[in-house]
């Protein structure tokens, strides 16, 4: 069926008929929605209304997560074939799901934006739908909290993040993604008695209460244990949760603007978010998606891809000792495998390295005998 259907079905995002099933066109070809859902701002018996917030103007380091709702959108393409491995239901199918589109704003006016996103955000809640927002920077989190506090009373928020996001800043006029959580708490938008954090590994001198698994507990405890752990801390109040793409580690996701290396794998990251099943969640976002749009695309597809929930065994490999026939055997440790993830990372930071300075051009002085000078 897929296969003759995808001989027909040609931008899904504004033909299809039905909001609910699944898709078939060809990933490669047509008008892009998330996941080929229906582009409508019509959200009359919406679960789930999907929006686009292209905004970085926060960042305290690398730009580009403007072009995160796009690249997002577009890895999703290659997904509405099939239910999600191992989810056990398919959700296009039992949920109305629909792409709402891009928030609307004035990019030279950024004092305007907050209250902009609030009235945007505010409006699908109102309407009944859940919602999943495409980032952007993770200051946009704070405008749709707030949102979600004027729905559903104080959130209880669980947060895949390399940094906490909490340094103090009372200036509620400064628009910061490092300050966000920290004014979601003290503008009580946030129980942080019931919220956790997760991944988490830079310094951070004040917690507010907020409960943290960082990330070398989250490599010692294993996925289920802290899926079990979240699930206790958060109980059964109405949830937010916000995955800012550093949470995991470069070597998985480099496309970001502040990566810290050690962090989440993405079977970890998977794994961890299916074992959440029964949260009562009222929306959520994928936030700090950024810099070039090869690196972008690439690590945005690991949101999407079907992924099997089990670590990575030792590697067995049998070699020949020199001077002999007979094949002997090596067992990597853990720290070996460790440090072959190091050497992954280093090598993905000198291609990414490579990416930049042919997108930038190369001069004469650069290019010697057929190859990149050191």
């Amino acid at each position: 069926m897929a296969l003759e259907d995808a001989k027909t079905q040609v931008d899904t995002a504004f033909t299809r008929k039905e909001r609910r099933g699944l898709a078939y066109e060809n990933a490669f070809g047509g008008a892009v929605s998330f996941l080929r859902r229906q582009y409508t701002k019509d959200l009359t018996g919406v679960d789930l209304a999907v929006t686009g917030v292209p905004f970085d103007q926060a960042v305290t380091h690398r730009t580009g997560t403007r072009f995160g709702p796009r690249a997002i959108r577009e890895a999703s393409t290659l997904q509405p074939y099939d239910p999600p491995y191992g989810w056990g239901y398919d959700p296009l199918g039992e949920m109305t799901v629909v792409d709402y589109g891009d928030v609307a704003f004035d990019y030279a006016k950024t004092a305007d934006f907050p209250a902009t996103l609030h009235a945007h955000a505010a409006g699908i809640l109102a309407a009944g739908a859940g919602t999943l927002t495409l980032g952007g920077d993770h200051y946009i989190t704070l405008p749709i909290l707030q949102a979600h506090y004027e729905k559903f009373g104080p959130m209880r928020v669980i947060q895949f993040d390399a940094h906490s996001d909490l340094w103090a800043d009372d200036d509620l006029s400064r628009i910061d993604h490092g300050t966000m959580m920290y004014k979601a708490v003290k503008q009580g938008f946030v129980d942080p008695r019931h919220s956790v954090q997760i991944g988490i590994r830079t310094e951070c001198d004040d917690y507010l209460g907020m409960n943290v698994i960082d990330a070398p507990a989250v490599h010692q405890m294993g996925p289920a244990a802290v899926a079990a752990r979240v699930r206790e801390i958060i109980g059964d109040g109405p949830c937010y949760l916000t995955f800012d793409i550093d949470a995991l580690d470069p070597a998985f996701a480099p496309g970001t603007g502040t990566p810290v290396w050690g962090g989440l794998a993405s079977w970890q990251a998977a794994a961890i978010l299916r074992g959440l099943a029964g949260v009562r969640l009222t929306g959520g976002d994928i936030v700090d998606g950024a810099v070039g749009r090869a690196q972008l695309r690439a690590g945005t597809r690991l949101l999407y891809v079907p992924l099997v929930a089990t670590p990575p065994a030792a590697s067995r490999t049998d070699i020949a000792p020199a001077g002999t026939g007979n094949p002997s055997s090596i067992t990597l440790s853990t720290g070996q495998m460790l440090i072959n993830q190091r050497i992954s990372q280093a090598a993905v930071r000198r291609a990414n390295d490579l990416i930049r300075r042919l997108n930038q051009g190369l001069g004469p002085d650069e290019i010697r005998n057929g190859a990149l000078s050191a």
